[in-house]
């Protein structure tokens, strides 16, 4: 709104603004505000730069005037002995002084000198192409199918080392199971109370992943009591033809629990 006044060169608007943004600059903390700060900076620097164009400074324009009056005084003149002089008598020799053209001559030889040409000491060079490197090709070969081979051993060690983790902890549970059960045939387990931990709903989980391979693999079932909880108990070892038909008539399900339900 303000553009006009800034650009008067007369007027230090620009520089208020400025001044009053960098103190308002303090109490940012929000990313619009330092949005509207940059473009702050953008819309003065474009006015600056416009002013700048205004200024008449005459730095660039050629003044032969005032060429003159330095070329002269170089040649050894003095502006003000000759003004005195003009109306009593001439200056010997003319207008310039001896020597004048010779001094100016020699000053501006300086400027006027080239660069040497460039020799050569020992004659031309005559290049050569260079010479191949060989390239060592086996070696990397060698050594990139050796990397290669070395992670899928690693990770297959990996995978082996979590397996065998799992089933250890699947039959620490079952020997728990058959633990509880043996103590005491009559009474329930109830699946609840054996797999929550009251402390850690991971562990919790945890324990319902692994004693889904009890369930899976034959060696527990799951039935509902009289309430309709869910209990858990270890099957007794049976021959192969009720195994098999035990095994046809098994079930899998997908229980849901969040950490609210765990609480």
């Amino acid at each position: 709104e303000n553009r006009e006044s800034m650009l008067n060169s007369k007027s230090n608007r620009l520089t208020e603004t400025l001044e009053e943004a960098n103190v308002i600059f303090g109490g940012v903390c929000h990313t619009r505000e330092a949005i509207l700060d940059a473009q702050l900076l953008v819309i003065a620097s474009n006015i600056g730069k416009e002013k700048a164009n205004e200024l008449h400074s005459e730095m660039s324009a050629f003044d032969s005037t005032a060429f003159a009056e330095d070329l002269l005084t170089f040649m050894g003149i003095n502006r003000t002995e000759v003004e005195e002089t003009d109306g009593s008598e001439d200056v010997p020799g003319g207008f310039l002084p001896s020597g004048a053209w010779q001094t100016m001559g020699e000053e501006a030889s300086k400027y006027f000198r080239r660069a040497p040409t460039f020799h050569y000491m020992m004659g031309s060079f005559k290049s050569e192409p260079p010479v191949p490197k060989q390239r060592i090709e086996r070696q990397k070969k060698a050594s990139r199918g050796k990397a290669e081979r070395a992670m899928p051993a690693q990770l297959k060690r990996m995978e082996e080392s979590h397996q065998e983790a799992t089933e250890k902890e699947v039959e620490r549970i079952l020997r728990i199971l058959q633990t509880h059960f043996e103590n005491d045939p009559d009474a329930p387990i109830s699946f609840f109370d054996f797999v929550i931990d009251p402390n850690s709903f991971a562990r919790t989980v945890e324990n319902m992943f692994h004693v889904s391979f009890l369930i899976r693999d034959g060696l527990a079932e799951i039935k509902l009591d009289e309430d309709g909880l869910p209990i858990i108990e270890p099957t007794k070892p049976s021959r192969e033809g009720e195994e098999d038909s035990r095994a046809g008539a098994r079930n899998q399900v997908v229980i849901s629990l969040d950490q609210r339900e765990w609480k």
